[in-house]
């Protein structure tokens, strides 16, 4: 049987799937990928602020690697991980579940395939402070030239 799906021959990646900036985020799901070369953290957030995305989600990988351990050291120290799990070099699955902070993404195709990088940490605390939380572009009332 065939069927008619029109568009299916022109793949197009979705523009509002590509999350692009500073978010304050939840951590909903984490989960430890052993991998012979490259094992990681695969770590899903849900968009609490800014208002425009919230509820959306996105998830992204850290790297276990002895090159890579500093940033998935400042993702825990600045999501506020239990400080005697970390000082023992655990990382318990359960215990990132609703941890809060800041993360600065950025949107990667490599090869065809789509990647969500996870650029930078802050905690929660310092999202009011940031520059770019004032002003959600959704709600300014200003034109797109920012006159």
């Amino acid at each position: 049987m065939r069927r008619l799906i029109p568009g299916l021959h022109s793949v197009q990646q979705d523009p509002e799937g590509n999350l692009d900036g500073l978010f304050l985020v939840r951590v909903e799901s984490a989960a430890y990928r052993w991998h012979r070369q490259k094992s990681h953290l695969e770590i899903r957030f849900i968009i609490m602020e800014p208002v425009s995305s919230a509820s959306r989600s996105f998830s992204g990988r850290l790297y276990c690697t002895d090159r890579a351990l500093w940033k998935l050291n400042w993702f825990l120290r600045d999501f506020g991980y239990d400080t005697e799990l970390l000082r023992r070099d655990q990382v318990d699955e359960k215990s990132l579940l609703n941890l809060r902070g800041v993360v600065r993404t950025s949107h990667t195709t490599l090869n065809g395939r789509s990647y969500q990088n996870l650029d930078a940490f802050a905690p929660a605390a310092e999202w009011e402070a940031l520059p770019c939380s004032a002003i959600d572009p959704a709600e300014d009332p200003r034109d797109a030239d920012g006159l």
